[in-house]
């Protein structure tokens, strides 16, 4: 297994229990931890440690002709991949969090987050303009 497709099956679990088992009291208790994007991000660490030479000027000075090269390459790939899972997984857990202490439907949240999950910007922006229509203040914290 490669380090790309284990950076999948990191978050995988995460973003199933949000979308699937929303109100469970383990999703919940998970959920509640941000450190459940160490793993992915561990991996972009191990990954990056290598090739930190080569990476930090690049990205310190990022010229979008030199960008492409190194995305082009496999470490590049699974270096975006791993930065992408870990950060959407990151903004997931926020619109989990923010739209259950706001009492939103899970019928609605759901497929927001699957859109975080696939799409990550897109998932936030719908989910920034429903909160915007929606409103509500958060309520108080529900026992874990």
């Amino acid at each position: 297994m490669t380090v790309f497709e284990l950076c999948n099956l990191v978050v995988l679990p995460f973003w199933l229990l949000m979308v699937l088992l929303p109100a469970w009291t383990v999703t919940r208790r998970l959920i509640a931890s941000p450190w459940i994007v160490a793993p992915p991000a561990v991996l972009y660490l191990v990954t990056l440690l290598p090739v930190a030479t080569m990476i930090l000027p690049e990205v310190v000075n990022p010229v979008q002709a030199r960008i492409m090269g190194l995305l082009g390459t496999p470490t590049g790939t699974t270096l975006a991949w791993a930065h992408f899972v870990a950060f959407d997984l990151f903004v997931g857990r926020w619109i989990y969090l923010d739209a259950r202490a706001r009492g939103y439907s899970a019928w609605w949240v759901s497929p927001v987050l699957v859109l975080t999950l696939l799409v990550g910007p897109v998932g936030l922006l719908i989910y920034l303009a429903a909160r915007t229509i929606v409103g509500g203040a958060p309520v108080a914290a529900e026992p874990a």
